[in-house]
């Protein structure tokens, strides 16, 4: 994998993977919604993120922490689940997939 694509450049679906952000994280990526990335196998949740947001230090900053877990307010799916249900970060996305991050809301 080497680095994100915009959505609607030339890339077979089956060969990428694309990760669908927030409307309130979009503004880190560019304001684009969807980060495409190019894969000819699957990868983990931990390398697709490092893909995407390679271009994006403001991104990467906000999903993960220094250590690079996934901060506790960001929610992160593969195929409707969870990572922290599934296995975290090692967690593997297949090309054709689509991951979906969700950022908590929280407020009084």
């Amino acid at each position: 994998m080497n680095g994100a694509m915009v959505d609607g450049d030339s890339m077979p679906a089956e060969s990428a993977i694309s990760v669908v952000l927030p409307s309130v994280l979009q503004p880190l990526a560019g304001g684009q919604s969807i980060l495409t990335t190019p894969a000819e196998a699957a990868v983990t949740v931990e390398r697709l993120l490092d893909a995407v947001t390679g271009d994006y230090p403001a991104l990467s900053r906000r999903l993960r922490d220094e250590t690079g877990a996934v901060r506790r307010y960001v929610n992160i799916y593969v195929n409707g689940n969870e990572i922290r249900r599934l296995q975290g970060l090692v967690t593997a996305v297949a090309p054709g997939q689509e991951v979906l991050i969700i950022q908590s809301v929280a407020g009084g």
